[in-house]
């Protein structure tokens, strides 16, 4: 009797044991989420990761252009006269970031978690003198770039 009171405790670890292992190996398969950035416009957010982002190492300028140049981001409604509010997590204020949209930058460079620009100003072309109907909004550090599509709403 006591032979399989044992055996019932010696499964019950082995069980236990096997799950702890399990647990390690998942948790140490996962990749470390990076910072996020927020966008938001009157009450919608869009919260995104970053389309690259290292923080051990300054991005150079051939990744940097690539990062920019990924299109498949999330995208938000604005109106005319909206303002834009731009937020970012404590890492990548410390670090410092500024906003580029339309391949111009839109704001100085800061080391807020917070900044809000007239959504207006981030749609007009320079170069052709018109209001574009999208720009990608993009938050660029030195470790890092975090993009959302903007779409002009006429409604």
């Amino acid at each position: 009797m006591t032979d399989a009171f044992f055996q019932g405790k010696r499964r019950r670890a082995a069980a236990a044991v096997g799950a702890v292992a399990f647990g390690l190996v998942a948790l140490s398969a996962c990749d470390k989420p990076t910072p996020l950035a927020t966008v938001t416009v009157g009450t919608t957010t869009v919260t995104t990761e970053a389309a690259c982002f290292d923080e051990s190492k300054t991005l150079d300028e051939a990744a940097l252009q690539k990062c920019l140049a990924d299109k498949s981001v999330k995208s938000i409604k604005v109106k005319q006269g909206d303002k834009i509010r731009v937020g970012v997590e404590p890492k990548i204020a410390d670090e410092s970031w500024f906003v580029v949209a339309g391949n111009q930058p839109r704001s100085n460079q800061t080391k807020q978690t917070y900044t809000s620009l007239n959504g207006d100003q981030l749609f007009y072309n320079q170069q052709m003198g018109t209001l574009d109907k999208s720009t990608v909004l993009s938050v660029v550090s030195k470790n890092g770039v975090w993009s959302v599509k903007l779409e002009l709403d006429k409604d």
